[in-house]
């Protein structure tokens, strides 16, 4: 598992560093782990989940219990 954490970045440094990561992610990592915080408004956590949704290397994303919190599946 990798973890990241965007929350306080604005979405295009968001956007980046997950770009970053799913690029970088070798085959023996299954999920990332993105979090992206509440406290300051959905727009991160809105962004994440739709444009990583649809993304070629994430089979599917998981909510979590936190609301904070993303974890994106990988193929």
């Amino acid at each position: 598992m990798l973890e990241i954490d965007v929350h306080g970045l604005t979405k295009v440094e968001a956007r980046q560093r997950i770009d970053q990561a799913l690029k970088n992610a070798n085959k023996n990592i299954i999920m990332i782990r993105i979090i992206h915080g509440y406290q300051s408004g959905t727009a991160l956590r809105q962004m994440i989940r739709s444009r990583y949704r649809k993304h070629p290397r994430v089979k599917r994303i998981e909510l979590s219990m936190n609301p904070g919190i993303t974890d994106l599946i990988l193929n």
